[in-house]
Protein backbone atom coordinates (compact mmCIF):
# COMPACT_ATOMS: atom_id res chain seq x y z
CA UNK A 1 0.00 0.00 0.00
CA UNK A 2 1.29 3.21 -1.13
CA UNK A 3 0.92 6.61 0.81
CA UNK A 4 1.48 10.23 0.56
CA UNK A 5 1.13 12.05 3.49
CA UNK A 6 1.75 16.01 4.00
CA UNK A 7 1.63 17.64 7.53
CA UNK A 8 2.48 14.06 9.00
CA UNK A 9 5.67 14.69 11.32
CA UNK A 10 3.62 16.33 14.00
CA UNK A 11 0.34 17.23 15.85
CA UNK A 12 -3.11 14.80 14.32
CA UNK A 13 -0.74 13.99 11.55
CA UNK A 14 2.22 11.97 13.18
CA UNK A 15 -0.63 10.38 14.94
CA UNK A 16 -2.31 9.28 12.38
CA UNK A 17 1.16 8.27 10.79
CA UNK A 18 2.42 6.07 14.25
CA UNK A 19 -1.13 4.35 13.37
CA UNK A 20 -0.84 3.92 9.77
CA UNK A 21 2.37 2.59 9.98
CA UNK A 22 1.34 -0.60 11.86
CA UNK A 23 0.13 -1.72 8.73
CA UNK A 24 3.04 -4.15 7.69
CA UNK A 25 2.71 -3.29 3.79
CA UNK A 26 2.38 0.11 4.10
CA UNK A 27 5.24 2.33 2.62
CA UNK A 28 4.25 6.38 3.62
CA UNK A 29 6.74 9.02 1.74
CA UNK A 30 5.87 12.25 4.08
CA UNK A 31 6.58 15.60 2.78
CA UNK A 32 8.80 17.96 5.40
CA UNK A 33 11.23 20.82 5.34
CA UNK A 34 13.51 18.88 7.01
CA UNK A 35 14.16 14.97 5.66
CA UNK A 36 16.18 14.05 8.99
CA UNK A 37 12.86 13.31 10.77
CA UNK A 38 12.43 10.04 12.91
CA UNK A 39 9.84 8.25 11.50
CA UNK A 40 7.71 4.87 12.15
CA UNK A 41 8.96 1.98 10.55
CA UNK A 42 7.67 1.99 6.75
CA UNK A 43 7.68 5.75 6.31
CA UNK A 44 10.23 8.06 4.50
CA UNK A 45 10.51 11.28 4.53
CA UNK A 46 11.14 13.78 0.90
CA UNK A 47 11.92 17.20 0.83
CA UNK A 48 8.65 19.53 1.05
CA UNK A 49 8.21 23.42 1.38
CA UNK A 50 4.21 24.17 0.96
CA UNK A 51 5.17 27.69 1.32
CA UNK A 52 7.49 27.05 -2.43
CA UNK A 53 5.19 25.89 -5.24
CA UNK A 54 8.41 24.35 -7.21
CA UNK A 55 9.00 22.64 -4.15
CA UNK A 56 5.42 21.37 -4.31
CA UNK A 57 6.53 20.16 -8.01
CA UNK A 58 9.66 18.32 -7.00
CA UNK A 59 8.25 16.59 -4.05
CA UNK A 60 5.49 14.98 -6.62
CA UNK A 61 8.52 14.34 -8.98
CA UNK A 62 10.83 12.71 -6.23
CA UNK A 63 7.07 10.35 -5.03
CA UNK A 64 6.78 9.49 -8.61
CA UNK A 65 10.25 8.28 -8.92
CA UNK A 66 10.32 6.75 -5.71
CA UNK A 67 7.10 4.56 -6.66
CA UNK A 68 8.32 3.86 -10.13
CA UNK A 69 5.09 2.27 -12.04
CA UNK A 70 2.61 1.19 -8.94
CA UNK A 71 -0.16 3.45 -8.05
CA UNK A 72 -0.60 5.78 -4.83
CA UNK A 73 -3.02 4.09 -2.94
CA UNK A 74 -3.82 7.02 -0.06
CA UNK A 75 -3.25 10.73 -0.66
CA UNK A 76 -3.29 12.68 3.14
CA UNK A 77 -3.51 16.17 2.29
CA UNK A 78 -3.07 17.58 6.37
CA UNK A 79 -0.63 20.09 6.68
CA UNK A 80 -1.60 23.54 7.41
CA UNK A 81 -0.45 27.19 9.30
CA UNK A 82 -2.01 30.13 10.44
CA UNK A 83 0.42 33.04 10.02
CA UNK A 84 0.25 35.79 12.60
CA UNK A 85 -0.13 38.09 9.88
CA UNK A 86 -2.00 38.43 6.58
CA UNK A 87 2.21 40.50 5.37
CA UNK A 88 3.67 36.60 5.84
CA UNK A 89 3.92 35.65 2.50
CA UNK A 90 5.06 32.35 0.74
CA UNK A 91 7.68 32.04 -1.94
CA UNK A 92 5.33 32.78 -4.87
CA UNK A 93 3.89 35.80 -3.86
CA UNK A 94 0.34 34.58 -2.74
CA UNK A 95 -0.52 34.90 1.55
CA UNK A 96 1.16 32.32 3.48
CA UNK A 97 -1.99 30.56 4.98
CA UNK A 98 -3.47 30.67 1.88
CA UNK A 99 -0.65 29.19 -0.09
CA UNK A 100 0.29 26.46 2.96
CA UNK A 101 -3.43 25.62 3.67
CA UNK A 102 -4.89 25.54 0.00
CA UNK A 103 -3.08 26.01 -2.60
CA UNK A 104 0.06 23.99 -2.39
CA UNK A 105 -2.53 20.93 -1.37
CA UNK A 106 -4.26 21.80 -4.64
CA UNK A 107 -1.51 21.31 -6.89
CA UNK A 108 0.05 18.22 -5.32
CA UNK A 109 -3.28 16.48 -5.49
CA UNK A 110 -3.53 17.71 -9.18
CA UNK A 111 -0.18 16.63 -10.32
CA UNK A 112 -0.47 13.30 -7.89
CA UNK A 113 -4.32 12.35 -9.25
CA UNK A 114 -3.16 10.46 -12.56
CA UNK A 115 -1.36 8.27 -10.40
CA UNK A 116 -3.45 7.18 -7.83
CA UNK A 117 -5.26 3.84 -8.21
CA UNK A 118 -8.49 3.09 -9.13
CA UNK A 119 -9.84 2.33 -5.60
CA UNK A 120 -7.40 4.65 -3.87
CA UNK A 121 -8.62 7.90 -1.55
CA UNK A 122 -7.90 11.11 -1.37
CA UNK A 123 -7.96 12.42 2.15
CA UNK A 124 -7.78 16.59 3.44
CA UNK A 125 -7.69 17.74 6.14
CA UNK A 126 -10.58 20.57 7.10
CA UNK A 127 -11.95 22.47 9.99
CA UNK A 128 -15.80 22.85 11.04
CA UNK A 129 -14.60 26.44 11.06
CA UNK A 130 -15.36 26.85 7.16
CA UNK A 131 -19.25 26.64 8.72
CA UNK A 132 -20.13 29.85 10.28
CA UNK A 133 -23.59 27.67 11.18
CA UNK A 134 -21.18 26.11 13.33
CA UNK A 135 -18.80 28.64 14.37
CA UNK A 136 -20.54 32.21 14.51
CA UNK A 137 -17.34 34.32 13.22
CA UNK A 138 -16.72 31.86 10.46
CA UNK A 139 -16.62 32.93 6.76
CA UNK A 140 -20.02 34.19 5.24
CA UNK A 141 -18.69 34.98 2.13
CA UNK A 142 -14.91 34.02 0.59
CA UNK A 143 -13.31 36.65 -2.12
CA UNK A 144 -10.27 34.12 -3.60
CA UNK A 145 -8.03 36.37 -5.10
CA UNK A 146 -8.64 38.91 -1.17
CA UNK A 147 -6.89 35.28 0.52
CA UNK A 148 -4.41 35.80 -2.29
CA UNK A 149 -3.66 38.73 -1.97
CA UNK A 150 -4.40 40.25 0.93
CA UNK A 151 -5.90 43.51 1.31
CA UNK A 152 -7.18 45.96 4.55
CA UNK A 153 -10.82 44.50 3.58
CA UNK A 154 -9.06 40.34 3.64
CA UNK A 155 -10.32 38.59 7.17
CA UNK A 156 -7.54 38.93 9.78
CA UNK A 157 -6.05 36.12 11.71
CA UNK A 158 -8.24 33.43 12.68
CA UNK A 159 -10.76 34.19 9.97
CA UNK A 160 -8.53 34.18 7.22
CA UNK A 161 -7.89 30.90 8.60
CA UNK A 162 -11.07 29.96 8.55
CA UNK A 163 -11.87 30.55 5.35
CA UNK A 164 -8.38 28.95 4.18
CA UNK A 165 -9.61 25.86 5.61
CA UNK A 166 -12.93 26.40 3.36
CA UNK A 167 -10.56 26.71 0.58
CA UNK A 168 -9.68 23.08 1.65
CA UNK A 169 -13.46 21.14 1.86
CA UNK A 170 -14.78 23.37 -1.68
CA UNK A 171 -11.97 21.90 -3.17
CA UNK A 172 -12.38 18.36 -1.66
CA UNK A 173 -16.10 18.38 -2.88
CA UNK A 174 -15.47 19.63 -6.18
CA UNK A 175 -12.91 16.86 -7.00
CA UNK A 176 -15.42 14.49 -5.82
CA UNK A 177 -18.15 15.43 -7.90
CA UNK A 178 -15.46 16.24 -11.14
CA UNK A 179 -14.59 12.28 -10.01
CA UNK A 180 -17.83 10.94 -9.51
CA UNK A 181 -18.75 9.58 -13.27
CA UNK A 182 -15.26 8.31 -14.54
CA UNK A 183 -13.55 7.26 -11.19
CA UNK A 184 -13.85 4.82 -7.85
CA UNK A 185 -11.19 7.68 -6.29
CA UNK A 186 -12.86 8.13 -2.96
CA UNK A 187 -12.65 11.86 -1.59
CA UNK A 188 -12.59 12.72 1.95
CA UNK A 189 -13.03 16.62 3.71
CA UNK A 190 -11.78 15.60 7.27
CA UNK A 191 -12.71 17.80 10.47
CA UNK A 192 -10.83 17.13 13.61
CA UNK A 193 -12.57 18.86 15.96
CA UNK A 194 -10.91 21.73 18.48
CA UNK A 195 -8.10 19.96 19.28
CA UNK A 196 -5.61 21.47 21.92
CA UNK A 197 -2.21 19.64 22.02
CA UNK A 198 -1.59 20.81 18.24
CA UNK A 199 1.00 23.78 16.53
CA UNK A 200 -2.12 25.67 15.65
CA UNK A 201 -2.76 26.25 19.40
CA UNK A 202 0.54 27.76 19.85
CA UNK A 203 3.76 26.42 20.56
CA UNK A 204 3.78 23.19 22.47
CA UNK A 205 5.90 24.61 25.41
CA UNK A 206 5.31 23.14 28.49
CA UNK A 207 3.51 26.61 29.70
CA UNK A 208 1.23 25.78 26.84
CA UNK A 209 0.53 22.37 27.55
CA UNK A 210 -0.29 23.10 31.20
CA UNK A 211 -3.28 26.08 30.20
CA UNK A 212 -4.50 22.94 27.37
CA UNK A 213 -4.34 20.66 30.31
CA UNK A 214 -6.53 23.06 32.39
CA UNK A 215 -8.78 24.61 29.77
CA UNK A 216 -9.64 20.72 28.57
CA UNK A 217 -12.80 19.96 31.06
CA UNK A 218 -13.87 23.54 31.07
CA UNK A 219 -14.14 22.71 27.26
CA UNK A 220 -15.85 19.57 27.68
CA UNK A 221 -18.13 21.19 29.98
CA UNK A 222 -19.39 23.64 27.53
CA UNK A 223 -19.80 21.11 24.90
CA UNK A 224 -22.55 20.39 26.52
CA UNK A 225 -24.20 23.16 25.38
CA UNK A 226 -22.39 23.63 22.25
CA UNK A 227 -20.41 20.65 20.38
CA UNK A 228 -18.12 22.80 18.87
CA UNK A 229 -16.04 23.31 22.42
CA UNK A 230 -15.33 19.72 22.72
CA UNK A 231 -11.22 19.78 23.02
CA UNK A 232 -9.66 16.24 21.39
CA UNK A 233 -6.18 15.38 21.91
CA UNK A 234 -3.71 14.69 19.09
CA UNK A 235 -3.93 11.47 19.44
CA UNK A 236 -7.66 10.64 19.23
CA UNK A 237 -8.08 13.11 16.30
CA UNK A 238 -5.22 11.57 14.54
CA UNK A 239 -6.56 7.93 15.22
CA UNK A 240 -9.93 9.00 13.73
CA UNK A 241 -7.90 10.41 10.40
CA UNK A 242 -6.25 7.05 9.87
CA UNK A 243 -9.38 4.99 10.51
CA UNK A 244 -11.04 7.09 7.89
CA UNK A 245 -8.11 6.86 5.56
CA UNK A 246 -7.41 2.98 6.09
CA UNK A 247 -11.41 2.12 6.22
CA UNK A 248 -12.00 1.39 8.97
CA UNK A 249 -14.53 4.53 9.29
CA UNK A 250 -16.85 4.46 6.15
CA UNK A 251 -18.26 7.46 4.80
CA UNK A 252 -22.22 7.11 4.08
CA UNK A 253 -22.54 6.81 0.32
CA UNK A 254 -22.61 10.31 -1.43
CA UNK A 255 -21.05 12.09 1.84
CA UNK A 256 -17.72 13.48 1.44
CA UNK A 257 -17.60 15.71 4.88
CA UNK A 258 -16.10 13.71 7.85
CA UNK A 259 -15.80 15.66 11.35
CA UNK A 260 -15.22 14.72 14.79
CA UNK A 261 -18.29 15.76 16.69
CA UNK A 262 -17.83 15.43 20.92
CA UNK A 263 -15.04 12.45 19.95
CA UNK A 264 -16.91 10.20 17.54
CA UNK A 265 -17.20 10.42 14.02
CA UNK A 266 -20.00 12.06 11.89
CA UNK A 267 -21.08 13.14 8.88
CA UNK A 268 -23.33 16.32 8.72
CA UNK A 269 -23.89 18.67 5.91
CA UNK A 270 -20.86 21.11 5.53
CA UNK A 271 -22.01 24.57 5.59
CA UNK A 272 -23.98 26.16 3.10
CA UNK A 273 -20.68 27.82 1.03
CA UNK A 274 -20.09 24.19 0.14
CA UNK A 275 -22.96 23.78 -1.91
CA UNK A 276 -22.15 27.35 -3.97
CA UNK A 277 -21.39 25.99 -7.17
CA UNK A 278 -20.18 29.43 -8.64
CA UNK A 279 -17.85 29.80 -5.71
CA UNK A 280 -16.80 26.34 -5.77
CA UNK A 281 -15.97 26.75 -9.63
CA UNK A 282 -13.88 30.30 -9.23
CA UNK A 283 -11.80 28.41 -6.43
CA UNK A 284 -11.07 25.77 -8.59
CA UNK A 285 -10.21 27.89 -11.98
CA UNK A 286 -8.54 30.49 -10.13
CA UNK A 287 -6.54 28.11 -8.62
CA UNK A 288 -5.48 26.06 -11.86
CA UNK A 289 -4.37 29.50 -13.34
CA UNK A 290 -2.50 30.10 -9.72
CA UNK A 291 -0.43 27.32 -10.25
CA UNK A 292 0.10 27.11 -13.91
CA UNK A 293 -2.39 24.19 -14.72
CA UNK A 294 -5.21 23.41 -16.93
CA UNK A 295 -8.63 23.53 -14.70
CA UNK A 296 -9.61 20.15 -16.31
CA UNK A 297 -8.45 17.33 -14.62
CA UNK A 298 -7.79 13.66 -15.54
CA UNK A 299 -7.40 10.41 -13.01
Amino acid sequence: MIIVMTGGTGGIGAEALNKISENEDAIVFVGAKNGNRTLPNGAKTLTLDLSYLDSVRAFAENVLRSIHSRKIDLLILNAGVQAGKNSEVGSDGFNLTFTVNHLSQYLLARLLLPHIADDGKILITTSDSHDAQVILFGPKTVDIEKLAYPDNSSPKEMAFYEAAKLCNILTADTLHNRLLSNSNIEVIAYNPGLTGDTGLMGKQTGAMKTVVKVIRPICRFLSLFDPMFYMNTAKHSGEMLSDLALGNIKLPTGKVYASVVRGKVKFPNPGLLVKDENLKRDLWTISAKMVNLSPEITS
